[in-house]
């Protein structure tokens, strides 16, 4: 299903993401994992507000994740419809099993 490489709660990493209308916005990542049907690695970034806490629409923000062999990350948008929409499954059963553990 997905290998999840949840970053961890005490190290809060923060990225500047820049949108396609040139804005930018920070993003905490939430979690990079790969999705084994797509051979592909995927991360997921919750904007922050202003003040630097989460948005309270429930926003992610979810792309394909790659490295270079220098390990530099390159985002790339999903555009295919059926990619998202597997993405997005194997991203909410994350958070199941997420609230599942937390219980």
């Amino acid at each position: 299903m997905a290998d999840n490489r949840n970053i961890n709660d005490e190290e809060d990493i923060i990225v500047t993401l820049t949108l396609e209308d040139d804005t930018e916005t920070d993003c905490r990542i939430l979690t990079i994992f790969e999705v084994d049907e797509l051979k592909q690695d995927y991360i997921v970034l919750l904007p922050l507000d202003e003040h630097g806490k989460e948005n309270s629409e429930g926003i992610v923000y979810i792309y394909r994740y790659f490295e270079d062999e220098d390990g530099e990350p390159f985002l790339e948008p999903i555009e295919d419809d059926e990619e998202y929409e597997i993405v997005e499954d194997i991203f909410d059963q994350l958070l199941d099993d997420a609230e599942f553990d937390d219980m």
